[in-house]
């Protein structure tokens, strides 16, 4: 009789231990796949504001309730000509769904007028070098016009066209790496 009593609480141990188990799994991957991501950031397109080799949390659920928003820095898959494999991409988003973009003399315009910002490493005595657009370029409904905030040294909608909604992973929000720069960015 006891060893069929010790039988039955091995099997509820067991059996607790494997819902315990699947539990953490799947909430492990509800956070990944829906909530949150860490990337790393590759390159120098985005200095001054994030610098190469750092660790970066991608927060993904606003994006499903709400419109990312002008400056928001997003991380987005881009499929480099001939490859099947996505490329992760870090921008600020510059150009909203319906608007026009223009660039002239180092100028961003937007519906015709000059945007005021302090993102851009051209900012100050540093103009955007070597790309004028005369010609207005209009964002799609379903697309935003990203800009690297290092503008001289930064592949992004200038030569890679506008970023469809659907590609963008989600916005980030916080800094993981180095340590003495870990925390919450714009």
């Amino acid at each position: 009789m006891e060893s069929k009593e010790k039988q039955k609480r091995m099997l509820k141990k067991y059996l607790e231990t494997g819902l315990y188990v699947f539990l953490a799994v799947a909430v492990i991957y509800f956070v990944l796949n829906f909530v949150g991501q860490r990337t790393s950031v590759s390159g120098d397109s985005m200095y001054p504001s994030l610098k190469n080799g750092d660790q970066l949390i991608l927060e993904k659920i606003s994006y499903r309730f709400g419109e990312p928003e002008r400056f928001d820095v997003i991380v987005f898959d881009h499929y480099e000509e001939g490859s099947d494999t996505p490329v992760h991409y870090i921008k600020r988003i510059i150009g909203l769904p319906g608007e026009t973009i223009c660039i002239k003399d180092g100028n961003i315009y937007v519906d015709g007028e000059r945007l005021t910002e302090t993102y851009g490493y051209y900012t100050g005595d540093r103009e955007m070098e070597g790309y004028d657009a005369e010609e207005e370029i209009l964002v799609g409904e379903d697309e935003y016009f990203v800009l690297g905030d290092n503008r001289n040294n930064s592949l992004d909608s200038r030569r890679i066209g506008c970023i469809r909604e659907n590609d963008i992973l989600g916005k980030a929000v916080f800094r993981l790496y180095p340590f003495s720069e870990i925390g919450f960015f714009d």
